[in-house]
């Protein structure tokens, strides 16, 4: 394999960046390199995490056999396939017979390819039928996902291509930081700036896409939506509102406006900490612009009024009249890989192909036809991600567990309590390229393959479709997920429902997806290659799928867009005397999501060895603590421990810390698991934080 540069797609981000791979027999045992691929949404720009993805290949961490053991005491033992796999099949059995089919569960991830995505939500509900699946997914896309829903009747994270965000005059990015996240999307905003446009950001931080921006706005964390009315008031007040769209293409306004005279300008400044001048400048631009974008992303979305602070930025969109038109509307910036596709084809715990939901009768049949099932056996929707992880080994709660390409250990909100969680099951299987902190507390560990080792489809952020191509042959031992899941099925009574070649599954996604939502039933594998990538919704094979939504009308019954009264309300949690300062959590520009892949990687280990804590000098002062210096961070959930960076470009009253690390750097020890009560996301962008300097014997 890799002879010569095979075309594939980067492992990391939504973007998805079109990449090359070649092996480079040359080197010190072997090796590939990596080169960026003139794909349409990278046009061969890749950042240090692409450049470095091939050392993942290579690494002598890589998990090749299975491992198991008899007691969580004792040290993993290898062990052969059949072994593991009965393993396994037992566990869920167990599970099942003593508790119940939902004792049984499987907790996704949104890298996982459409293929394994649609695969485990369909295994849960044919092989174990069982409702108890969920995916990380829930802690990154589902806020924006449920606004969307609501506010246009589908959820496409982009309904635009990303080269439409260059041709924009102006944008707002809310929450989001892509200089540091996804750096060759900057290409287009570059470009864009380069043609004249004007770009503003709403962080607390003064992040590097804020450094490049004409206006940064740097509101209380958890304030957004408060922001949010205080613009649509002024746009009221200013007649900056599209009254033509609004009566053409929208309902529910007049409740709106009604509601947005709450959001009075200097009522807004107290809560938000943002000038009203500032204000009035944004909107202004915002509505005089010919063409103006507002993009929104986890630093507005991971909070516990996430659905509605999604909702109040849609509702000043619609109120200028913006989605729709041309280099226009709003949008969401997916976070994961298949962050996109890994939320479209039911490894939700509600949702089933397509987009379906599986409490409709309707969605049960046609999905019930498709599996060769009776609709009867699917079972009920199930719980939310972490409501799930919270219920772990408890009575109603699942008993074994099967994770996949997720490290909960690490990623979850209160960490603590879910590693607790984990060790409390009655079996524990994990499928994984290295042994992750989540893989350490298994009873069953499976090595399965990774991004260049496999065939499939990813959708990234746009709703593109595209190819993940083999490129690198898989080390001995290693199977893939596929594989895994149609294995088990098979000792599992079931396995006659299911392939393990990712060509067949992903046919029999697109007919399962046929006349939903998200509707794959025109994209094959060789459209895909042909056309780099495919937009859905393509319902059939002559369509030409559909870059750009709602340019005619909006995906609800009767066309328009909906309006939704949502109104601020505080944190969760708010400051108070022993915890009196906020922490705001986010990704770091070397590193993603929980490092497993990252932390492993040399290249970025060298470029951010560590976590630090990022702390105004005016806070560090009245803290007691120096550049450099040891910080222990204590919430009611927990403490973690790192070291100082003073850095004038965040809040004096907040704290930022990246959530990439385990053991005592464990950030989302500390975070709070508060739930949106619509997308049940949990509330990890703002947390009461105590801060107390350590010495360096506390240290070590």
């Amino acid at each position: 394999m890799a002879a010569g540069p095979i075309d594939t797609h980067c492992p990391y981000c939504s973007l998805q960046c079109g990449m090359t791979i070649t092996a480079r027999p040359e080197s010190a045992g072997g090796g590939y390199a990596v080169a960026g691929a003139n794909f349409p949404t990278n046009r061969g720009g890749l950042c240090e995490k692409g450049l470095s993805a091939a050392e993942l290949l290579v690494h002598p961490d890589r998990l090749t056999t299975p491992l198991v053991r008899d007691h969580r005491d004792e040290p993993f033992r290898g062990a052969t396939w059949d072994e593991a796999l009965d393993r396994v099949a037992a566990g869920l059995t167990v599970a099942q017979e003593r508790f119940g089919p939902d004792a049984a569960g499987l907790f996704g991830g949104g890298g996982l390819t459409n293929e394994k995505a649609y695969q485990a939500g369909k295994f849960v509900r044919v092989a174990l039928r069982s409702a108890s699946i969920d995916y990380n997914g829930r802690f990154c896309m589902s806020s924006a996902a449920s606004a969307s829903t609501r506010a246009f009747g589908i959820d496409r994270g982009m309904p635009f291509p990303l080269a439409d965000v260059a041709r924009a005059d102006t944008v707002l990015l809310v929450g989001s930081n892509p200089a540091d996240t996804m750096p060759p999307a900057m290409r287009w905003f570059a470009a864009g700036r380069e043609r004249g446009a004007r770009h503003l950001v709403v962080d607390p931080r003064y992040t590097a896409t804020a450094a490049a921006a004409d206006v940064h706005l740097q509101p209380v964390p958890g304030t957004d939506l408060a922001l949010a009315n205080g613009l649509l008031h002024l746009a009221i007040k200013l007649r900056l509102v599209d009254t033509a769209y609004v009566a053409d293409r929208t309902t529910g306004w007049d409740a709106v406006r009604r509601a947005a005279r709450q959001y009075w300008p200097d009522r807004v400044e107290r809560i938000t900490g943002v000038p009203v001048r500032v204000m009035e400048r944004t909107v202004r631009m915002l509505a005089e612009s010919r063409a103006t974008m507002i993009l929104s992303a986890r630093g507005a979305e991971q909070h516990a009024t996430g659905s509605d602070t999604a909702l109040a930025w849609i509702n000043l969109a619609l109120a200028l009249g913006l989605p729709g038109r041309p280099s226009s509307g709003w949008a969401t910036l997916t976070g994961q890989g298949n962050g996109q596709g890994g939320r479209e084809h039911g490894q939700k715990a509600d949702q089933l192909p397509g987009y379906r939901m599986l409490a409709d009768p309707a969605a049960r049949a046609h999905v019930a036809g498709i599996w060769g099932v009776d609709p009867d056996e699917l079972p009920r929707p199930g719980v939310s991600a972490y409501e799930m992880l919270d219920r772990l080994g408890t009575s109603g709660g699942v008993r074994a567990l099967l994770v996949m390409a997720s490290n909960v250990a690490v990623s979850a909100p209160r960490a603590a309590h879910v590693r607790e969680r984990l060790a409390a099951l009655d079996f524990l299987a994990v499928s994984d390229l290295f042994l992750s902190e989540t893989a350490e507390l298994a009873d069953v560990v499976l090595p399965v393959t990774q991004w260049a080792e496999e065939e499939g489809t990813m959708t990234n952020l746009e709703g593109r479709v595209l190819r993940r191509r083999r490129a690198v042959a898989a080390p001995t031992g290693v199977r893939s997920d596929l594989q895994v899941l149609h294995d088990l099925a098979g000792r599992l009574g079931r396995g006659a429902f299911f392939s393990d070649d990712p060509r067949t599954v992903f046919d029999e996604l697109r007919r399962a997806s046929s006349g939903g939502k998200a509707d794959y039933a025109g994209i094959s594998y060789e459209r895909i290659e042909a056309e780099r990538g495919v937009f859905w919704p393509c319902p059939d094979d002559d369509h030409a799928g559909t870059p750009r939504l709602f340019t005619d009308r909006f995906a609800t019954p009767d066309g328009r867009a909906r309006f939704h009264v949502v109104h601020h309300r505080a944190s969760a949690e708010t400051p108070d005397a022993e915890y009196p300062y906020r922490l705001t959590t986010g990704r770091s520009r070397a590193h993603y999501q929980s490092g497993t892949q990252t932390r492993r990687t040399k290249t970025l280990l060298e470029a951010e060895p560590e976590p630090v804590v990022e702390i105004h000098p005016d806070l560090a002062a009245r803290v007691g603590v120096a550049d450099g210096g040891d910080l222990r961070l204590r919430t009611r959930r927990g403490t973690a421990r790192m070291r100082v960076r003073l850095s004038r470009e965040i809040r004096s009253d907040t704290v930022f810390a990246p959530f990439h690390w385990g053991g005592e750097q464990t950030v989302n020890d500390l975070t709070n698991p508060a739930l949106d009560p619509a997308s049940r996301m949990p509330e990890f962008k703002v947390c009461a934080v105590a801060l107390e300097p350590t010495t360096t014997e506390d240290a070590r």
